[in-house]
């Protein structure tokens, strides 16, 4: 580095690095602030509830009857499930609700058909 440019005083050269410094002082703190928000927003964030044990597939229309009994695990599943107690799927299945024939929730819950 040149100890001294010609018609820059050492002055200004050290008001230049201030201000260089400064810039990367700011940078830093923005570097900060950005982490800090991420932090608290990945605190925030609360896990998602666990899936139901079973769910109750509801028809289309009026009065929405029950069409079907799932696990709450299973794949084969539709928009139109509620979740719901192992006895509320129990009282479905025994009502004559029918047992979804890929999960089988019936075997799950010691009802065979």
């Amino acid at each position: 580095m040149n100890q001294h440019s010609p018609g820059v005083s050492r002055l200004e050269q050290l008001r230049f690095l201030e201000r260089v410094q400064l810039q990367d002082l700011r940078r830093t703190r923005d570097w900060i602030a950005t982490e800090e928000q991420l932090a608290a927003a990945q605190a925030d964030r609360r896990p998602a509830p666990p899936p139901p044990e079973w769910l109750i597939e509801h028809g289309i229309g009026t009065g929405r009857p029950a069409v079907r009994v799932h696990t709450g695990g299973c794949w084969d599943t539709r928009s139109r499930c509620k979740p719901a107690t192992a006895d509320t799927a129990r009282r479905a299945l025994a009502e004559g609700v029918p047992a979804c024939p890929q999960c089988r929730p019936d075997t799950a819950l010691g009802m065979l058909e």
